[in-house]
């Protein structure tokens, strides 16, 4: 099966038009605190409640596709992801603000399993490489949309939020008039799949996908220690410059978003667990290298990092749909939708250390902490075939 290079531009562009509201809210946030006069705890709060509605039940709208596809549904959710960032500048108490945010989130939520399940059957043979154009599509949306965000409202106000509605518009549009086609291969698997005997998940299934799931923790723990405890680091601890401290987590995700690409590239060459367990070995040695020098020796270090870590989101979703093709929505959100959310329990965890030990001894542990991964990425098999 020969790669659909321009499926998968639709389906990229979708993921970053729908993530850029996922990356427009933490920069709103200390908008919407001067404009509503909240607390620092109601303001963690909308992270909290986007973090549930967007993330942890991706899965739940992943295994309702698998059950009933909703094909259909695909070209509201970016409207939907959109719509409820934008109204939310519009909004003048804080029930009406999170109800917008809850909105956005399940837009946000539904779209990932679905859209994923949909690329896996225009991957062609590079799997990987297919799929990390893809995810590059989420990773350029997280990093546009506070300046999106920053732009409209620093220009228009609050009501400038307004504007984020409009890619997600347009994206809509062009969704319609391509889902036919999109979903056909979809809609030709599921018929396919309900003539055969429904199998349950084997225990070696489970036991792959609960490796699987340990990956997927361990590495969201490391990417979002790194982009917590970076400027704590360098900010609160050494009193050094935050522009310093923000260019160097700006490396670590551009680095991340830009070079997913080269990263499938050279997991379809090793191979994915071959991939995964490199990734785990390099990055202890680099990051103890970055924690211990500067200048722009510390950016190269963190630009790789950023490359392997980011890059393997690509890798475990991928091994997670060929290990159990016929949940592959259900795989998608737990790939994906999980590992955002369970970064917030590394980062309490983190805090936790740090208010402990203090803030070294934190970046001492996430340093350590492909250590971890290494020991959990051994039993990993490489469920595809080159």
């Amino acid at each position: 099966m020969k790669t659909n290079t321009k499926a998968l531009i639709i389906l990229s562009t979708a993921h970053l038009v729908t993530d850029i509201a996922q990356g427009a809210l933490p920069a709103l946030l200390p908008f919407f605190k001067e404009a509503l006069q909240l607390s620092y705890t109601s303001a963690g709060v909308i992270l909290l409640v986007n973090q549930l509605t967007s993330s942890f039940i991706q899965p739940a709208f992943g295994y309702l596709s698998d059950r009933h596809p909703m094909g259909w549904f695909l070209p509201l959710t970016p409207f939907i992801a959109g719509f409820g960032i934008a109204i939310s500048g519009l909004m003048d108490s804080y029930l009406p603000l999170l109800l917008c945010i809850i909105l956005g989130g399940i837009g946000i939520s539904s779209f990932h399993p679905e859209a994923f399940k949909t690329a896996h059957f225009f991957l062609g043979e590079k799997k990987t490489t297919g799929f990390s154009f893809v995810m590059v599509g989420g990773n350029g949306g997280i990093a546009l949309g506070p300046i999106c965000a920053i732009a409209l409202v620093t220009t228009y106000g609050l009501k400038g939020t307004l504007g984020l509605m409009i890619p997600g518009i347009v994206m809509s549009i062009i969704l319609f008039f391509s889902i036919s086609w999109l979903t056909g291969p979809v809609r030709s698997a599921f018929l396919k799949r309900k003539q055969e005997p429904k199998q349950p998940l084997s225990r070696q299934d489970l036991k792959g996908l609960g490796v699987l799931i340990g990956v997927v923790t361990i590495r969201s723990w490391i990417q979002a220690g790194l982009v917590s405890y970076i400027p704590f680091y360098y900010i609160d601890y050494l009193k050094g410059d935050p522009l310093h401290a923000g260019k160097l987590v700006s490396t670590f995700l551009l680095a991340g978003a830009v070079g997913s690409i080269f990263g499938g590239a050279l997991a379809d060459w090793l191979g994915n667990r071959r991939f995964l367990l490199i990734t785990m070995i390099v990055l202890t040695p680099l990051l103890i290298l970055f924690y211990n020098v500067g200048g722009l020796t510390a950016y190269i270090c963190l630009a790789i990092a950023g490359v392997l870590l980011i890059s393997s989101i690509t890798v475990t979703t991928l091994m997670g749909q060929m290990l159990l093709p016929q949940h592959l929505g259900m795989i998608s959100g737990l790939m994906v939708g999980f590992s955002v959310g369970v970064s917030g329990i590394g980062v309490t965890l983190l805090g936790a250390v740090a208010d402990t030990w203090g803030v070294p001894v934190a970046m001492k542990a996430v340093i350590l902490l492909p250590v971890v991964g290494l020991l959990v990425t051994l039993p990993v098999k490489d469920s595809l075939k080159k």
